[in-house]
């Protein structure tokens, strides 16, 4: 197979991320849009996730890339939303076209020499229009009252066992009148969350996972790796007066004990494979929509780095969302959650065929299926949680994504 690389004339944006959000391939970063959309060229399975990655298929990297030279993650793009259970089968998607389009306001597009120019099939898509939705159905697994009792049944774990933190996740299932329009969900998301990554991916089950997620797991390029884990967390007031709130985080001793413990992981599975390993000596805050976090930039370098997916299987699932020690942890997870979690928390973005990449966590997301959607949340548990807060720091979650779709709140 060959593609051509070309660059191209800025494109309407607008478009373009409703066409790749609708039927297509979205993962939209802080520093650029990457879109896919038109036919699958290759469906490529990884059988047993995470679990067995070694490197980027070759069958990726066999690919012919000819025409214009362009950045990292512009040429041969696989994207892809990996289950949270690393031993689940997963699958790289390579689309019919790849836009890239950075903030310095450069584009490249790339596509089978043979492919026509998808100009019009851009200006054709119709921009949304779709409003929120009152919901029909609801279902809470576990309702909040059931969540609190776990998270006291995980505190009563951690200060009996080996056990530093636990990730507690609950969900809401659900469903309103009128198909869910993909492209109205991600409009919406993008003017709440700026801060955040959009994402809007099928499933091989042949559904949707669309959301904003904040939280960086890896970025290679080249000889570099940079993590940014998020970890420690408070609610922000609705009415903006947020001033005070991050100095509390900065001084919370739970906070900064659950955000050390993912930082110190990460840290050290870096170091197996890097030259070194810089982490930010003291966490900074990152203000959200409705929360504040405390995250941390990690920075790695190698000769040569580890591919993007080996990045990936190295370091998923960080503390941030299962727990230390891993083994431990997602033993707990099984016992306390009992019901598999899909692909939120699992890592989500776009390999190429350089090995350079980018994964986020899938969180701030919801998983949809005509007018049927599941959303998630989960809070960090350490000896020192409260029930009620962690119950409390879940709803909050919850809410960046359902007030992008629900009329009412849950």
């Amino acid at each position: 197979m060959r593609l051509i690389r070309r660059e191209v004339a800025p494109v309407a944006i607008e478009r373009v991320r409703t066409l790749a959000a609708r039927d297509g391939w979205l993962v939209e970063s802080p520093e650029a849009l990457r879109a896919g959309f038109g036919r699958r060229l290759l469906a490529l399975t990884l059988d047993a996730g995470l679990a067995a990655t070694a490197g980027t298929p070759p069958a990726l990297r066999s690919i012919e890339l000819a025409g214009d030279d362009g950045p990292s993650g512009s040429g041969v793009v696989a994207f892809a939303t990996l289950p949270f259970d690393r031993t689940l089968p997963g699958q790289l998607d390579l689309p019919e076209y790849v836009l890239t389009q950075t903030t310095e306001g450069r584009a490249f597009l790339t596509s089978p020499e043979t492919s026509p120019d998808p100009r019009g099939l851009i200006e054709a898509e119709t921009l949304p229009t779709q409003g929120l939705q009152a919901p029909l159905d609801l279902e809470l697994r576990p309702t909040p009252e059931g969540y609190a009792r776990l998270v006291a049944r995980a505190v009563e774990e951690l200060r009996t066992k080996e056990l530093d933190k636990v990730v507690l996740a609950r969900a809401v299932r659900g469903a309103v009148g009128t198909a869910i329009d993909p492209g109205a969900l991600v409009a919406r998301l993008r003017r709440r969350e700026a801060v955040s990554t959009l994402y809007s991916l099928p499933t091989p089950e042949r559904r949707r996972f669309v959301g904003a997620s904040p939280e960086l797991l890896a970025r290679r390029q080249g000889s570099e790796v940079r993590c940014h884990p998020l970890a420690g967390t408070i609610a922000l007031p609705s009415d903006g007066a947020a001033e005070g709130y991050g100095e509390w985080l900065l001084h919370s001793a739970k906070n900064l004990h659950e955000h050390a413990v993912v930082v110190d992981e990460i840290v050290a599975r870096l170091a197996e494979v890097s030259d070194d390993v810089e982490a930010d000596a003291t966490p900074s805050i990152v203000a959200l929509g409705s929360v504040a976090h405390l995250g941390s930039w990690i920075v790695a370098h190698g000769d040569p780095a580890p591919d993007a997916l080996d990045v990936a299987r190295l370091l998923h699932p960080t503390a941030a969302v299962g727990g230390r020690p891993r083994a431990e942890a997602l033993a707990a997870l099984a016992r306390l959650e009992r019901h598999d979690r899909g692909h939120f928390a699992g890592p989500l973005g776009w390999v190429d065929q350089a090995g350079d990449g980018e994964w986020w966590l899938g969180l701030r997301g919801v998983v949809l299926d005509g007018a049927q959607f599941e959303a998630w949340a989960g809070a960090g548990i350490v000896a020192e949680s409260d029930p009620i807060a962690e119950r409390e720091e879940t709803a909050n979650k919850l809410a960046v994504v359902l007030s992008a779709l629900l009329s009412e709140s849950v």
